[in-house]
């Protein structure tokens, strides 16, 4: 029967006992269960498997989670502290030789011992447990408990019932795994990787017991198809993955626990709560079993949920505590899930990774998700770090992967840093004034290794904006040659790169804080220019204006206007030219399927599509020196339906890495206004990354790459040979310098401009 109601509540609230109904008895249910019983709450849980069922074998929690159970329930803590399984290494076994990494820091317990010592704390409570008992549906249950807590896991029906307020996004991964488990304990959290006839496998393992290790086997589905894992059971799947492993193993065989194979299903909520119903752990989020558990998350969800009630603890005040739970937790799930996305892509394209060396391979594994970095991989094991650091290049302790040399063609950047081209809309009739002399020479004597231009336009109805930098007069010619010569002389060993571009069916638009892509407005004094694009779509329908669809000779007159820019260009002194292909731009209009319809020679497949773009590379290769390098800057994925895939991008940069590129600058989007990017930190290098790790070609990394700790993991991990950053060095012109200063390098590849040497350190502060 369930307790009466109590006076007071334990953790200090005050009010009457609450009834709560909790429809899932996983760990973040039960957990949910007993702090809220703990806190003098009225608690039902209900189960749909008998008491010591459990599927899985270990769970792994952080240190972060096991502080917050310590602060919130000493006796879970304590209880749990008594079962667990704790190491600090990573062996990365590569090709027979295995890497350790320490210093990281782990704890598992069985699953099966987690549910027990949370049963017999709910029990303690005076929770009322129902197992093997049908869930009931959680929204009929609000109607007579006061809150009700649905954890009934990643096919949850209370989602699903509750779809319109929810609004659940589930998205399955290209990979299957299945979970099993070992009779013997792991040295270490091992990695472990399979080159098969049928493909690349993979083992996930870590200790849970003193005798016993979780096994995860996991691989792309084409792969396990081509195995035939797809026709065996649990028993047969078992042993022919500890055959496959089986030195790992040690010759000991794997056994599973109604275990089968499954894609990865990540689950994202538009909500959390539907009246007095809120979602806990997998019904509410997912995040890959790569970089923790589903437990600690639910965990950490029903430790948030606990404090949000005690906080508010009156019936009345149940939405109000919802929502606060929702708040304070879905920044935090959020990251987990940006982390949990990217390791899950890495993982699923580790075939491209399988030919680094040992090293990089491993350093490239253990930053996969970005929450580890070069910079606390350091310090958690200096000596595997260091000797990651030799392997790339680095000279000494003292050099800072991003502070070494890079070579394209015949130019040598003293750095790995970019400046990336940052448009700033103050030209006038497309020559460059005292501003852009300033923007760019403040930059150049910053420090990076190469500085971009803006996009600079072949042509005037090529501009963005009337505000837009040219090329194709020799008034613009000499205003360039003036800034590559401040340049050069200022800040020598400073390279300066011009990026060459034409606007399509995005010109004629007023500046960006004037109302981006917004057409100019004619009672403002400035009248539209004809649009031209590879087909006639405009930008933004019934905003933009519908662009002229080129015929053969226009085409063959655009190549012109990039060749005779591209000789200016060389006049001028630059040391590195881009020919713009990305953003929706003139040329990206030609690659892309959503704005190439054209039904010539130049559109429809992927090879037609890429014709003119080639062509005006071809034509720009030409004249241009042949010891300075070329770049092109690609939108490898429009983030859009039917747009371009990751394997047509791979295509794009192979087809202009055959013509002559010597790197590929590799952003994303700006192709179709209705794009929908997945923002966050550094979320546009896996792009890049495929790119470099597919074709061995040079990459650019762009795209909230922000600190330098980013860019050194970057490069030593082979995601990237360059990083181009944009915005930090709006924020500061001499990051890269100041870069060099917080990681105490004073070495050439970022020297000081002799006037600002005594700047070289921080001001002291305080009173003297």
């Amino acid at each position: 029967m369930p307790p009466s109601p109590r006076s007071g509540h334990p953790s200090g609230g005050g009010g009457s006992a609450m009834k709560v109904a909790v429809v899932g008895g996983g760990p973040g249910g039960l957990y949910a269960a007993a702090l809220l019983a703990r806190q003098g709450h009225r608690v039902e849980v209900w189960e749909a498997n008998a008491a010591d069922d459990t599927f899985g074998f270990g769970v792994v929690l952080s240190d972060e989670t096991l502080g917050g159970i310590e602060r919130a329930d000493t006796e879970v803590y304590a209880a749990l502290s008594a079962e667990f399984v704790r190491w600090d290494d990573v062996d990365v076994v590569h090709r027979g030789r295995i890497l350790t990494s320490g210093g990281h820091g782990f704890a598992a317990l069985g699953r099966r011992r987690l549910l027990e010592i949370l049963h017999a704390r709910c029990a303690e409570l005076g929770v009322r447990l129902r197992f093997h008992t049908r869930l009931p549906a959680a929204q009929a249950l609000g109607a007579t408990y006061d809150l009700v807590v649905a954890a009934d896991g990643v096919h949850s029906a209370t989602r699903e019932a509750g779809a319109d307020t929810f609004r659940p996004r589930l998205d399955t991964g290209r990979s299957r795994y299945i979970w099993l488990a070992a009779d013997f304990a792991f040295d270490a959290f091992r990695f472990e990787i399979a080159e098969t006839e049928h493909g690349v496998m993979q083992l996930h393992g870590y200790p849970y017991r003193a005798d016993a290790s979780t096994v995860i086997v996991e691989m792309r589905e084409e792969v396990w198809r081509a195995a035939g894992l797809d026709l065996c059971d649990e028993t047969e799947s078992a042993s022919r993955c500890a055959k496959t492993f089986s030195e790992a193993l040690r010759g000991r065989a794997l056994r599973g626990n109604r275990s089968a194979w499954t894609a990865f299903r990540t689950v994202v909520n538009d909500r959390w709560s539907q009246g007095n119903v809120t979602l806990l752990g997998d019904a509410a989020h997912t995040a890959h079993f790569s970089i923790g558990s589903g437990t600690k998350l639910a965990v950490e969800d029903a430790l948030a949920l606990a404090e949000a009630v005690r906080e508010r603890p009156e019936p009345a005040d149940v939405p109000a505590a919802l929502a606060a739970y929702e708040a304070a937790r879905r920044p935090a799930v959020a990251s987990t899930q940006r982390a949990a996305a990217a390791s899950m892509r890495w993982f699923e394209e580790l075939a491209g990774y399988v030919d680094q060396p040992p090293r990089q391979f491993a350093f490239n594994l253990l930053t996969r998700s970005r929450r580890v970095t070069h910079g606390n991989l350091r310090l958690r094991d200096e000596r595997f770090t260091r000797a990651v650091e030799r392997d790339f290049g680095c000279p000494d302790p003292a050099t800072p992967p991003m502070f070494t040399p890079y070579r394209l063609r015949g130019l040598t950047l003293r750095n790995r840093v970019v400046v990336s081209p940052m448009d700033i809309y103050s030209a006038t009739d497309g020559v460059p004034g005292d501003l852009h002399l300033v923007h760019l020479g403040a930059r150049a004597l910053g420090g990076a290794g190469l500085v971009m231009t803006e996009m600079v336009c072949v042509g005037a109805e090529g501009r963005i904006t009337p505000g837009c930098a040219g090329l194709y007069t020799d008034e613009q010619a000499a205003a360039w040659t003036r800034i590559a010569d401040f340049v050069h002389t200022s800040a020598p060993g400073t390279a300066l790169g011009v990026q060459l571009g034409h606007s399509g069916r995005k010109g004629s638009t007023r500046r960006m804080w004037e109302g981006m892509d917004e057409p100019l407005d004619p009672g403002a004094g400035t009248a539209n220019w004809p649009l031209v694009a590879a087909s006639p779509l405009p930008y933004r329908p019934g905003v933009s204006q519908v662009p002229h669809e080129l015929g053969a000779a226009e085409l063959a007159g655009v190549r012109d206007l990039f060749r005779d820019a591209a000789v200016r260009a060389a006049g001028c002194g630059f040391d590195l030219l881009e020919l713009h292909c990305a953003h929706g731009y003139l040329l990206s209009g030609f690659l892309s399927p959503l704005t190439n319809h054209r039904t010539d020679a130049y559109g429809g497949s992927p090879a037609a599509r890429m014709r003119f773009p080639l062509e005006v590379f071809d034509a720009v290769r030409e004249v241009w020196p042949a010891d300075r390098p070329m770049t092109v800057r690609v939108s490898a994925t429009d983030w859009a339906p039917g747009g371009t895939s990751a394997e047509e991008a791979v295509a794009i940069a192979a087809a202009f890495a055959a013509h002559g590129a010597d790197a590929i600058d590799v952003s994303t989007g700006q192709v179709v206004a209705e794009e929908e990017p997945e923002y966050g930190r550094s979320y546009q290098t896996p792009y890049a990354d495929r790119i470099r790790n597919a074709l061995g070609v040079p990459v650019i990394a762009v795209g909230a790459v922000s600190s330098w700790d980013d860019v050194n993991s970057l490069l030593l991990a082979g995601r990237a040979d360059l990083c181009a950053l944009g915005r930090p060095h709006l924020y500061d012109p001499h990051w890269t310098l100041h870069a060099a200063a917080e990681q105490d390098y004073a070495g050439p590849a970022a020297p000081w401009p002799a006037p600002y040497r005594a700047g070289s350190r921080p001001p002291p502060t305080g009173r003297g």
